[in-house]
């Protein structure tokens, strides 16, 4: 069931989250995706008017702005949450996490693919902007602050203004979480 899949994922990733029930009360990182899930179903469904404003009152409820459009795959968390912002081509894989104040932007007004392609096993530091048709490759982590407008190879950190790639050395430090996923939100700063 997603549902407790997304929880699972919320108390692996999240120290603070102490109970199933607070999550599913409380999250509001989580109860985006949740209305994310309905939205992008209508959208399929070339409902595309409800899609928008489902979208637009989990935006006003939980500070969260996905458009219905943007496709997302299973275990996605969004840790706080307030101004994330996910446009309408963007595609993210499994697993992913990000942060408050993330932004998978686009970079042209052509009704083309002008978001970002997030793979799976990736995380995005808070306040990180990532901009345009792009691919953060898988297991890739991007620091907090950076802003992305090229490709990031997989197993790769990408940090800085403009950002700049590098390899990704996990080791073996303490800031692996139970599963290995890397969660410092102030990724190499």
């Amino acid at each position: 069931m997603p549902l407790r899949e997304d929880i699972a994922t919320a108390r692996l990733r999240d120290p603070a989250a102490r109970s199933s029930l607070e999550v599913f009360l409380t999250s509001a990182g989580l109860h985006a995706i949740w209305w994310h899930r309905i939205a992008h179903r209508l959208w399929r469904w070339r409902l595309r008017l409800l899609a928008r404003m489902i979208a637009q009152g989990a935006r006003a409820w939980t500070g969260v702005e996905i458009h219905p459009g943007a496709t997302i795959g299973r275990r996605f968390f969004i840790d706080h949450g307030m101004g994330v912002v996910i446009g309408e081509t963007a595609e993210i894989g499994d697993d992913v996490m990000l942060y408050h104040g993330v932004t998978l932007g686009g970079r042209t007004l052509e009704k083309v693919k002008r978001h970002p392609t997030v793979e799976n096993g990736v995380l995005v530091g808070a306040g990180a902007t990532i901009l345009g048709p792009i691919t953060i490759g898988a297991r890739s982590q991007v620091g907090a602050l950076a802003l992305v407008t090229k490709d990031v190879p997989p197993d790769s950190v990408a940090t800085g203004i403009p950002a700049t790639s590098r390899p990704l050395d996990r080791g073996t430090g303490s800031g692996a979480g139970p599963d290995g996923f890397f969660i410092d939100p102030a990724i190499h700063i």
